[in-house]
C-alpha cells in the first residue's frame, strides 16, 4: 500500500492508544493486531505528536504543516519522513486505517 501526504488515517477502532510516562503505547483490542513479537507499539516523542494529530479529519500534509514548527530543529523535509514512515509501519501494523 502506498502512502500519499493527501491521505487521510486515523486510529483502527481495534487498538487503544493511552499516554504513559510521556510516552503514547498502542495496545491492539483484538488479536492478529501489531505482530507476534511485541504487539504493544511505544512512541517517543516525535511520534507522539504524530500520533495525537491522527484524527481521520486532517491529512497527512496538514499534520506535516502542522508539526514542523514545533520541531525546528529537524532538518529540512525530515518531518515529511517521519510522518510518512510512522503511517506505513502503522498501516501495516493495522492500528491505523485510512478515511
Amino acid at each position: 500500500m502506498s502512502i500519499a501526504l493527501e491521505d487521510v488515517y486515523k486510529p483502527s477502532d481495534d487498538v487503544v492508544g493511552r499516554e504513559f510516562e510521556g510516552e503514547i503505547i498502542i495496545a491492539p483490542l483484538v488479536s492478529g493486531i501489531g505482530d507476534m513479537e511485541d504487539e504493544l507499539f511505544t512512541l517517543d516523542d516525535t511520534g507522539k505528536a504524530i500520533w495525537d494529530q491522527l484524527d481521520g479529519r486532517r491529512s497527512l500534509a496538514g499534520v506535516v504543516a502542522r508539526l514542523t514548527p514545533e520541531f525546528e530543529e529537524a532538518e529540512d523535509g525530515a518531518m515529511e519522513r517521519d510522518v510518512l514512515g510512522l503511517v506505513a509501519e502503522l498501516v501495516a501494523r493495522r492500528m491505523l486505517v485510512a478515511v
